[in-house]
């Protein structure tokens, strides 16, 4: 399984599916033919379907180059192995075909290439119930599990971090508007400025609503963000990590560990089922991302092990069915409001599952496999196409006020 250091990538928004995977995927044919004079793309099924509102088409043209590179749109076909494929074709000076490769970007900017080479794949143990086993033999928290297994974790989280307080800084300074057709105004500093007078559970639930804004308005616009576990779903974990840190005056080393207990909880979902919302819909982004603030909320307030899986458990099963319906292709409405909603719900989560010893009827393990189930069996319409779902039937409310 691979590791956590490949789960959280610092990078440009709005979609690492959208814009991350296919700059690496370009970045990579252009090592592998470095005399092509001009390139041909052909972008199939999600990646051509949201592509224009996710910036693919920049993040393509800004590796290959704007005057040499060509760009075709697919929406209705799919390559065979992914909802998110590409086709890239290299061409030298006389128009002759030099190589062409079929690429797929399968969730949070890891792509899949033929004959690159895999990331390591530090963790032996597949499921959760197999680490906790584990665990509880060794006498070790779930942390040092993963800090046992990629060495120099620490240190990637301690960027990953910094990343992530800078991506809510500013979040919460930007003012104005979006790019962008829907012209969404940000809220987060308005959201931050309402709460700083309030008590108890409003400012608490407008502290993490803000957090989460913050990031995901960034993200929007094109900021620099952390994949947790995608750029869509960026501001989940650090609103929840960001709220405790300050709350409880917690120092560095405990977040950095929550990043890992959280990162567990990452890679098992995209090892077992996926990440990609092309693939599985948003409960595979959000959902993911809720689990994974969950469990890290958990550990962070005393949770045991069982406990800490048990608040993931519920973060993905109460977002199982979830759509993924961005109106007009923008990671926008209603991906901004989700991951605010789902920082909330990762909170709840942690303190229920604080308030049990732990045991419960449904495992983590068997909900991932039911989120996968279900993600494929959802429409096509309701997988990032923006065919189906919100992003067809919105129509902008007259109360709405930038």
């Amino acid at each position: 399984m691979k590791g956590i250091i490949d789960l959280y990538k610092p990078g440009r928004g709005p979609s690492s599916s959208h814009t991350l995977g296919p700059a690496a995927a370009a970045e990579r044919f252009l090592e592998e033919f470095p005399g092509g004079e001009s390139f041909d793309v052909e972008l199939f099924g999600s990646l051509a379907a949201t592509g224009r509102g996710h910036l693919t088409d920049q993040a393509i043209t800004d590796v290959l180059g704007r005057e040499r590179c060509t760009i075709q749109w697919y929406p209705d076909k799919e390559l065979p192995e992914h909802p998110n494929g590409m086709r890239l074709s290299a061409r030298d000076a006389g128009k002759k075909l030099l190589g062409s490769r079929e690429v797929y970007s399968v969730g949070g900017g890891s792509i899949l290439y033929p004959g690159l080479p895999e990331a390591p794949r530090p963790y032996e143990h597949e499921s959760l119930a197999a680490v906790l086993t584990y665990c509880a033999r060794e006498e070790i928290p779930l942390w040092n599990y993963a800090y046992l297994r990629e060495p120099g974790l620490e240190e990637h989280l301690r960027q990953v971090w910094e990343v992530m307080k800078k991506s809510i800084q500013r979040g919460l300074l930007a003012e104005g508007r979006l790019p962008g057709g829907l012209k969404l105004p940000r809220k987060a500093s308005q959201y931050m400025a309402r709460v700083r007078d309030a008590r108890g559970i409003t400012r608490d639930l407008g502290r993490l609503f803000a957090n989460a804004l913050a990031v995901s308005e960034e993200n929007a616009a094109g900021g620099i963000v952390v994949t947790a576990p995608t750029c869509g779903a960026s501001g989940v974990v650090p609103a929840v990590l960001a709220f405790y840190a300050e709350s409880h005056k917690l120092p560095n080393e405990r977040i950095y560990r929550a990043l890992a207990v959280a990162g567990l909880i990452g890679i098992l979902v995209r090892h077992n089922a996926s990440i990609s919302g092309a693939e599985v819909g948003c409960q595979g982004e959000v959902g993911t991302a809720c689990a994974m603030a969950a469990a890290a909320a958990a550990h962070l307030i005393g949770g045991t092990r069982n406990q800490v899986e048990y608040a993931a458990e519920m973060g993905l099963e109460h977002h199982l069915g979830l759509t993924c319906d961005p109106v007009q292709g923008l990671v926008q409405i209603p991906c901004i409001e989700r991951n605010a909603m789902a920082a909330a719900r990762a909170v709840e989560s942690a303190v229920y599952a604080l308030q049990s010893d732990g045991s419960h009827s449904v495992s983590f393990d068997q909900v991932v496999e039911t989120m996968y189930r279900t993600g494929r069996d959802l429409g096509r319409d309701y997988r990032e196409t923006s065919g189906g779902g919100l992003a067809r039937t919105f129509r902008p409310f007259p109360g709405e006020r930038g």
